[in-house]
């Protein structure tokens, strides 16, 4: 008995009936996690390739020239876009957003290391230089090489030497993977790493107004 009489006075409270007859619900909000298809935001895009090169899905996303006069812009294929929103993280013009990503980035103080790294086999490399020539960085800072496969600089990205192809200035390397393309034997691998980073964050920044 006196259970049921528990049980009556919990429910029947005024708030309780209240709440029951004019039930209300906190209005939606986006989280700051949500990512959709990323947009163009209209700011200028340099070409600098790092969205194409970050993006994990085949054929999501291409850097090319549109419009009448052509201006640079990534293009988004939403066929093939995971939404991961690494493109919009990585991008340093803030080109592209997707739902609140770069806002997150923004309050939370991250941002992305971006590497190139190019490693060669020395085993199966038979020092050919066809790396060395169709490394278009290469061809701007030694011309003859181009010409006449002769290193006269050691400005170059990687070269022969001593019958095998050696890396000299990885640092120059914009990771167009043209060298590990042209090698006969599948001697060179070039890797793109990322490194996450986080900023601290004073506790009175957490409660100013977004």
């Amino acid at each position: 008995m006196r259970f049921i009489q528990n049980y009556l006075e919990f429910f029947f409270r005024k708030k309780w009936i209240i709440n029951f007859l004019h039930p209300r619900t906190e209005p939606l909000e986006t989280p700051l996690h949500a990512r959709g298809v990323p947009e163009i935001t209209g700011r200028a895009c340099t070409h600098c390739y790092l969205c194409q090169m970050i993006c994990p899905a085949p054929g999501a996303l291409e850097v090319k020239k549109t419009g009448r006069p052509a201006v640079w812009n990534p293009h988004i294929y939403p066929g093939h876009c995971i939404r991961c929103g690494l493109c919009v993280e990585i991008c340093p013009e803030v080109v592209l957003e997707s739902g609140r990503i770069f806002q997150k980035a923004t309050r939370s103080e991250t941002w992305m290391n971006y590497s190139i790294h190019i490693r060669i086999n020395p085993v199966t490399c038979i020092g050919c230089g066809s790396c060395a020539v169709a490394c278009p960085i290469n061809r701007q800072t030694d011309p003859v090489l181009t010409s006449k496969g002769t290193v006269t600089t050691d400005e170059v990205i990687l070269a022969v030497e001593n019958g095998i192809a050696h890396v000299f200035h990885e640092e120059k390397c914009t990771g167009c993977s043209t060298c590990e393309e042209q090698c006969p034997t599948r001697s060179i691998q070039v890797s793109r790493i990322l490194e996450m980073n986080q900023g601290y964050i004073y506790e009175d920044e957490l409660d100013e107004p977004e």
